[in-house]
């Protein structure tokens, strides 16, 4: 077993801790935060009777990640670890498995449900536990599934119902919650302080050393001139103007600038005012200017081609039936210019400048003699991939020796990664096979990456906290933070303006440290009794807004075509996570298509075909196989529309509609229909 040493920071910031305070210990990305977490935890379970330590992170992947590489080396001998996240079988035996083990490390997901499950062999108290550690705990906030988890927490505490575990938190960036000025600054650590019922510890005495530990990186803006012309980007907008005259954008509503966030913030307002009024033209205009929007958004970032590629894929993954003369006009539209955008498209001559300063950026660390590692950050992982296509085919890139990888999150689809390909690629990054990482936020934070000369920001625009976390992947010496942005562009405003956050978090958490212990817990317990009542209200609201309908008196419309589906009444709960159409008479309104492919199995049910609108062709959801009995069409509610007493509305998710959904009944589902087997 590795022996167990701390650096003297590290000493300094865990003496609280060992002292059986609640503390969120705050050290820069690379300063050895789980670390310091593994000697509490092991002090902790050497001194507490009946020991139980719960270490939470915020994603999937850092489960194995903390097991394998900190917590399992330094008290695998001695004691008893448990990794569990969703893929494994211990999360339906979650309280049997607390019981028998020393350490558990999980999502905060699986805590959470546990918590509030009714079942014996899932169900945990609180009590139960005796040190919960929260990895990232920044993200302890609003309706975050930590802040449910401390929200129970909190209650108890105010209720004096005790025993409680002891809380240590670990962060490189509390943030400043949105404030520019420090009294707003240090409410918000107030607020992480208050929701996680701890102080925030930082080293005083041995900064030095951990500046000289953890470097910080150079510097550097590489500015880009912006194109002087643009003509596929041009056409791009001279195609949108087109749609804005055909549809009449309505005299109350103001489009901003093509182009921009606030133009595709506008059209997603009027594709739902087009549903509500029941005005189909302005909703698929809208819905269409949208692809266009992103497509300027990608040719200002990226290639014209993958620009004209992103409209392409659209049309032709967009297998609508056209149903009136808004279809023939918007798909004959992208038909009749289809072919002077890609000859735009590929005129090199005004290609992106970007492009070619981002060549410049990475050739000045890579090089065939270099044994440089690099990290390109980049926004969507749509992007990642067309740069990572690009790098494969620059041959400067090549010849420099680049050997490229993306790095997204994990999930179901074509463009997310399994959890196996992520460790997979962090693996050949690590060898060096791979040295440089085209990749989403995935990479900002937790994820157990080596220290890298270089970190590139390109096309991001984020709040201090992810600029802080993608900052601190830069750890070897001399390394290189470079951002590429137009001159005078928003990147750049806003990359200074969050190097002004970062000092201001520095100065809120040094006001917050400098209070009394007794300003300090009153502020603290005012902050916790005012989050329960708001919370009480909240939910209170949640409650009457989901039961202002009845079920029966909702239909649910096929948001392209706006044709009557099914009624509320047809939809139940299953599970407490599908929402299913039990009415038999459903399958006449879809016709199935391609088989779904999800990368894990589930031990009730299996993913059938794709359902799509009989009328338009649009992709409601899928069927899913139940217990292997019932065949259930598993429905997108943003796939829907909702035809109220009220009028017509749209919402995201299932858990915003104003109707109670009832939960499903595998009995009743039988009786329905197979009646011939009750008789």
């Amino acid at each position: 077993m590795e022996e167990l040493k701390l650096r003297s920071y590290q000493e300094e910031v865990v003496q609280r801790a060992l002292q059986g305070e609640n503390i969120i210990i705050w050290l820069p990305t690379g300063g050895g935060k789980t670390r310091a977490a593994v000697y509490v935890a092991k002090r902790h379970l050497e001194t507490t009777p009946q020991a139980k330590v719960v270490v939470l992170v915020n994603k999937v992947h850092l489960v194995d990640q903390h097991y394998k590489n900190e917590f399992q080396p330094h008290l695998g001998r001695d004691y008893t670890l448990v990794p569990v996240s969703g893929g494994s079988k211990e999360k339906d035996f979650f309280g049997p498995v607390l019981k028998k083990s020393d350490v558990v490390i999980c999502t905060a997901e699986i805590l959470y449900n546990a918590m509030t499950s009714m079942e014996e062999t899932k169900h945990v108290e609180l009590s139960d536990i005796t040190l919960l550690i929260i990895d990232e705990c920044h993200g302890t906030h609003k309706d975050s599934v930590y802040n449910k988890v401390m929200a129970c927490y909190v209650e108890k505490k105010l209720k004096k119902d005790l025993p409680l575990p002891q809380i240590l938190g670990l962060t490189a960036s509390p943030g400043t919650g949105g404030a520019k000025n420090l009294l707003k600054a240090v409410d918000h650590v107030l607020e992480i302080c208050a929701n996680l019922d701890s102080a925030i510890v930082s080293t005083k005495n041995y900064v030095a050393e951990l500046k000289q530990k953890v470097p910080r990186p150079i510097k550097s803006f590489d500015i880009v001139e912006k194109r002087i012309k643009d003509p596929f980007g041009d056409h791009l907008k001279s195609m949108m103007q087109m749609i804005h005259e055909y549809m009449t954008v309505p005299p109350d509503f103001k489009l901003r600038e093509c182009g921009t966030q606030e133009y595709e913030a506008d059209v997603v307002i009027l594709e739902q005012r087009g549903v509500r009024e029941d005005n189909r033209l302005l909703a698929q205009c809208a819905l269409h200017l949208r692809q266009y929007n992103d497509a300027l958004l990608i040719n200002d970032t990226l290639r014209m081609m993958d620009a004209y590629r992103s409209l392409e894929e659209f049309y032709i993954n967009k297998f609508i039936t056209a149903i009136d003369g808004t279809d023939f006009f918007l798909t004959g539209l992208f038909q009749e210019n289809q072919v002077e955008m890609e000859i735009l498209a590929r005129d090199s001559r005004y290609e992106n400048p970007k492009m070619g300063q981002l060549e410049s950026t990475l050739l000045k660390q890579f090089g065939p003699s270099e044994t440089s590692k690099g990290i390109l950050f980049s926004k969507t992982r749509k992007s990642i991939h067309c740069l990572n296509d690009w790098v494969l085919k620059n041959k400067a890139l090549q010849e420099a020796g680049i050997r490229a990888a993306v790095l997204t999150g994990a999930g179901n689809g074509i463009t997310y990664m399994t959890l196996t390909e992520q460790a997979d690629t962090i693996r050949n990054f690590r060898k060096g096979t791979v040295n440089l990482l085209i990749a989403t936020s995935v990479a900002e934070e937790g994820l157990d990456i080596p220290e890298c000369n270089l970190v590139v920001r390109y096309g991001l625009l984020t709040n201090e906290i992810a600029q802080q976390q993608a900052s601190g992947r830069a750890r070897a010496k001399d390394s290189q933070y470079s951002v590429v942005a137009d001159k005078g562009g928003r990147e750049v405003r806003r990359e200074l303006i969050n190097e002004h956050l970062e000092v201001l978090t520095g100065q809120a958490i040094a006001k917050v440290q400098d209070m009394s212990f007794r300003e300090f817990r009153t502020k603290i317990t005012e902050l916790q009794t005012l989050a329960v009542f708001s919370r009480k209200v909240t939910e209170r609201n949640k409650k009457e807004k989901r039961s202002r309908y009845a079920a029966a008196s909702v239909q649910l419309l096929c948001r392209n075509c706006l044709k009557p589906v099914a009624s509320g009444s047809d939809v139940k709960l299953l599970d407490n996570v599908h929402y299913v159409n039990v009415n038999p008479d459903f399958e006449k309104h879809y016709e199935v298509g391609g088989v779904v492919i999800l990368e894990k199995s589930f031990d009730d049910w299996e993913p059938g075909r794709t359902i799509n609108c009989r009328k338009c062709n649009e992709k409601w959801g899928f069927e899913m196989k139940y217990k292997k009995v019932a065949l259930l069409p598993n429905l997108a509610i943003n796939k829907l529309a909702l035809e109220t007493p009220d009028g017509r509305t749209t919402v995201k998710k299932w858990k915003d509609v104003s109707f109670t959904v009832e939960d499903f009944s595998m009995e009743e589902h039988r009786q329905n229909n197979f009646p011939d087997l009750f008789d």
